[in-house]
């Protein structure tokens, strides 16, 4: 299980590097529901794609980062009828809100699932979901890739 321990600071946007400013307009683009892909966010506001996602998992308006406790998990898991609506069920189950969820092509019977979630609203607490999802017998690796505020 691996957290982000460093330091996170509060910086004002006009110090931010340009990509990262963009990457926050794309971002408030696609949760208002102004664009319907990241791509359509991306072209609006002026960045490539691999900048939009580099920065963003990392960059939060304070507000949002104030609001919410976004949290990054990575799973392997294998590769069998139902293995992923059984996650997303267990995830859903504790009140868990799946921001994104990208799975790759499995290789050798096994699949690398990420999801990025907000447990603001959970009816428990995280770190008892980490222990389900560690003892779901489908699932080889849960790891913590991220966690917000």
């Amino acid at each position: 299980m691996t957290e982000y321990e460093g330091k996170f600071y509060l910086i004002r946007s006009d110090f931010l590097p340009e990509s990262m400013r963009k990457t926050l307009e794309a971002k408030e683009l696609i949760e208002r529901g102004k664009v319907e892909s990241v791509f359509e966010a991306v072209n609006q506001v002026g960045i490539s794609r691999s900048a939009f996602y580099k920065y963003r998992d990392a960059v939060f308006p304070f507000q949002t980062m104030t609001e919410e406790r976004i949290i990054t998990l990575f799973f392997h898991l294998e590769d069998r009828s139902g293995t992923l609506s059984n996650l997303l069920a267990t995830v859903s189950e504790a009140g868990g809100n799946i921001l994104t969820i990208h799975q790759t092509i499995p290789i050798q019977g096994r699949a690398n699932v990420t999801i990025s979630l907000n447990t603001k609203n959970m009816k428990i607490e995280f770190e008892r979901l980490f222990d389900q999802l560690e003892q779901l017998e489908f699932i080889d690796k849960v790891e913590i890739l991220s966690s917000g505020v």
